[in-house]
């Protein structure tokens, strides 16, 4: 199973990065310095690393030098609010292998993700993990197609990206606040009704019957 260090401090980023990125079955573990992200990358058990660049103790951009300057290979992605362009070239000079800039949306950090696993894993494996089916439908990661009992289902980028949470969990209970969390980003109203119309969208498209509502909990994918 893939593992992967978060080295942030912000407790609210934290927590929306640990939900999706657990959701979407990785395994992370946090640490909320950069003292403390050095020995951790060094250590050769995690996969990919999510780097803040604006860390307490010591600037993420040092982090990334030193475990570099000692061998590290893992990949590194950087998550920051500082959107300047010098940063950015800074910082795949230094040794990251991708730049995102906050706010972001959960849907983006994913790809980006996948992208910097890819090399390390095998072809059979890839495919695998870029193409999800159950019962009569398909997703395909790579190219955001959708089929339904062969037939081609047009959806948006956000339709897309909570039948893909369904499709990772089916048959179990999805909450709302995992929806919001995957689909809409660490930045939105949990008093909104947003995931009930997005939910009736998709059993429009899907069918009515591939969405169960379980009430006080979430949805389930029955179909």
């Amino acid at each position: 199973m893939t593992h992967i260090l978060i080295v942030e401090d912000e407790p609210r980023i934290v927590t929306f990065l640990e939900k999706g990125l657990h959701s979407n079955g990785f395994v992370t573990t946090t640490v909320l310095d950069g003292a403390a992200a050095v020995p951790m990358a060094l250590e050769g058990s995690f996969d990919l690393m999510i780097l803040d660049l604006g860390l307490p103790d010591k600037d993420g951009l040092t982090v990334l030098e030193e475990i570099r300057g000692q061998g590290a290979q893992l990949p590194v992605l950087i998550l920051t609010a500082r959107d300047d362009i010098q940063d950015k070239v800074t910082g795949f000079e230094t040794g990251a292998d991708d730049y995102l800039t906050k706010p972001f949306r959960f849907e983006e950090l994913l790809v980006r993700i996948r992208a910097r696993l890819r090399p390390t894993v095998s072809k059979t494996a890839q495919t695998a993990d870029l193409t999800l089916r159950h019962g009569n439908i398909t997703l395909d990661l790579r190219t955001h197609k959708v089929k339904l009992a062969d037939r081609p289902v047009e959806l948006s980028a956000r339709e897309f990206t909570m039948l893909e949470v369904f499709l990772r969990h089916p048959g179990q209970v999805v909450s709302r606040e995992q929806l919001l969390n995957s689909v809409w980003g660490y930045d939105y109203d949990p008093g909104s009704n947003v995931v009930d119309v997005y939910v009736g969208y998709l059993r429009k498209k899907v069918g009515s019957e591939a969405i169960e509502t379980v009430r006080g909990l979430g949805y389930r994918w029955k179909a």
